[in-house]
């Protein structure tokens, strides 16, 4: 009798497994039934942002400066998920790449979509070797580029529109519009105000957005007043870290964004910030 309950036990506990990842799985699938998801990951200083589409696609852009955005994908993707479709550099800078390659050696990545910046940093040289390694498709992001997410979702690229392989690396970020329905994410890295206006000049009022993820964590090199004015966002999303040494998000951009109204949400206040959207309207899920 005792033979056989050893050899049950071990039947009962893949059942068991086999039970709760069913379980997950109907949860996770009705939860993203007609939804996109975009989660802004509390990564401290510096910038993590996860898509799901309602096909399932999922998009990581930046991820923070270490470890701390694979706690924060283990809170927004199901346990069993292993893999992420595209991953997004926006730029070199280790707060926004440093925690890439622990992403990449996690979880199976079928692309990587960079600026084309180069950098001669720790964080740079190793995501270049990871990436290497991995033999992961890279891709240099360019203006007009789209990304089918599926389920009506797209990502355009709206920046760089050029070769960026030596400018300023703030200068050079990837700048992103997710767009489902009538609804649109317009995402601008750490991307400054000269940058702004140039977007400003040759797209107008098609960068009206309802979540604005506000450039360089909120800097007052960032988020001009006419940019503001023009993409006239519900929400303001800024990704800093809880009494970061640099003064982020600086007054006079809180002062631009209360004059137009904006929702201003803080991850360093808030924690991980998600938005969902059923193409007709946006809201923050609780």
């Amino acid at each position: 009798m005792t033979h056989v309950k050893k050899n049950i036990l071990p039947y009962t506990l893949l059942l068991i497994f086999l039970f709760t990842a069913v379980i997950w799985y109907a949860v996770f699938t009705e939860s993203r039934n007609g939804i996109l998801t975009v989660a802004f990951l509390n990564v401290g200083q510096g910038d993590a942002i996860f898509i799901e589409a309602p096909s399932g696609n999922q998009v990581l852009i930046d991820g923070g400066s270490g470890r701390g955005v694979l706690r924060e994908l283990s809170k927004v993707m199901p346990f069993y998920d292993r893999s992420i479709d595209v991953v997004i550099a926006t730029h070199p800078d280790k707060d926004h790449i440093g925690g890439l390659p622990d992403v990449l050696n996690n979880y199976a990545v079928d692309m990587f979509l960079e600026s084309g910046n180069a950098n001669d940093t720790g964080a740079y040289r190793a995501l270049e070797e990871i990436t290497a390694e991995q033999d992961i498709k890279i891709v240099l992001a360019r203006r007009g580029m789209k990304l089918m997410l599926g389920g009506g979702v797209y990502l355009t690229i709206l920046f760089p529109d050029r070769d960026v392989a030596e400018v300023e690396s703030n200068t050079a970020s990837i700048v992103a519009q997710l767009v489902y329905g009538d609804t649109k994410f317009l995402l601008m890295g750490d991307s400054p105000k000269s940058i702004e206006k140039y977007l400003f000049s040759v797209m107008g009022k098609s960068l009206e957005s309802d979540v604005l993820k506000v450039g360089h964590h909120g800097s007052k090199t960032s988020s001009d007043e006419s940019f503001i004015g023009i993409t006239s966002p519900q929400y303001a999303v800024i990704s800093a870290g809880k009494d970061n040494r640099y003064g982020h998000p600086h007054e006079e951009v809180i002062d631009i964004l209360k004059q137009f109204e904006v929702e201003t949400i803080n991850t360093a206040e808030s924690g991980r910030i998600v938005f969902t959207s059923d193409g007709r309207s946006v809201g923050i899920k609780k």
